[in-house]
Formats: C-alpha cells, sequence, structure tokens
C-alpha cells in the first residue's frame, strides 16, 4: 500500500478517468455511425432515382462510405472492450484497495497484476479504437475532395 493516503485514490481514479474518456469516445463514434447510415441511405434513394451523372464517382463513394462503416464499426467495438476493461479495472483497484489489510500479500499481487492487465487492456482498445477512426477520417475526406471535385467541375461546364 502507499504510504500517501492520495495513492490509493490515484489508483482508482485513473481507470474512473479513463473509462469516461472511453464513454465520451463512444458517444462520438455512435453519432458518427449514425450519421454514415443517414449519408448512405441518401446515397440509396439518390442511385434509386437514376439521375447519376458520374456513375463511377458515386460507386466509388459508396464502397468508401461503406468501408467507412465498417471502419466505425471496428472502432466502437475497440473501444467498448476498453471502456469494459477500464470498468473493470477500477472494480479490482478498489476492491484491492478494500481488502489490502485482510488479504494475504499473494493474493494482493494477484489483483493488482489483473488491475494492471485490465488497464493495459482497455489502453489498447483505445488505440486500436483511435486508429480506426482516424482511417475513417481519411475517408471523410477523400468523400469531401471528390465531391469538391465534382462541383468544381459542373460549375467549370457552359450553361
Amino acid at each position: 500500500m502507499p504510504e500517501s493516503p492520495f495513492g490509493v485514490v490515484t489508483f482508482i481514479a485513473a481507470p474512473a478517468l479513463l473509462t469516461n474518456a472511453s464513454s465520451v469516445l463512444a458517444m462520438s463514434t455512435i453519432n458518427r455511425m449514425l450519421a454514415t447510415r443517414d449519408q448512405m441511405q441518401k446515397m440509396y434513394f439518390r442511385s434509386e432515382e437514376g439521375k447519376l451523372p458520374h456513375p463511377e464517382h458515386f460507386l466509388a463513394k459508396v464502397d468508401r462510405v461503406e468501408k467507412q462503416a465498417l471502419l466505425l464499426l471496428g472502432a466502437l467495438h475497440a473501444i467498448y472492450t476498453a471502456l469494459a476493461a477500464f470498468a473493470g479495472a477500477t472494480l479490482v483497484t478498489l476492491l484491492g484497495a478494500a481488502a489490502a489489510a485482510f488479504v494475504a500479500q499473494d493474493i494482493l499481487h494477484l489483483i493488482i497484476g489483473l488491475g494492471l492487465a485490465l488497464g493495459f487492456v482497455g489502453v489498447g482498445g483505445l488505440m486500436m479504437g483511435c486508429g480506426k477512426l482516424f482511417k475513417a477520417t481519411q475517408i471523410s475526406l477523400i468523400n469531401i475532395q471528390d465531391e469538391a471535385m465534382q462541383i468544381r467541375e459542373r460549375q467549370q461546364q457552359p450553361v
């Protein structure tokens, strides 16, 4: 046990803060997933109309939005894993701090190891989720650039 009473609070607060950060990241990822679904739905209705001036651009964008949705789903899975791991680490460290005076050193070391392992799983999940979110953002940028190019081409055509 740490000498300072703040040591125990630190062991509990760190995973709790990471749990909160993971929750916020999960909510924003869900919002991005819903926006991607709305975008695909608009593209579906547009394809039903049958008036596609550049079908090859349209199909490429459909492919990118689908890939983006898959990346967001993977990111969400990784973030949920991180969220569960950090919540578990918080519980384990809280139980370990409460039971430290009553359990043998071997059991206490096991509890500490479990808390650390859960923390590493959580950090790994966050890193993986953030990597997938970055890739999904890159796809969004490609779609924006493609649409900007189409707008410029349309504006340059004689009326």
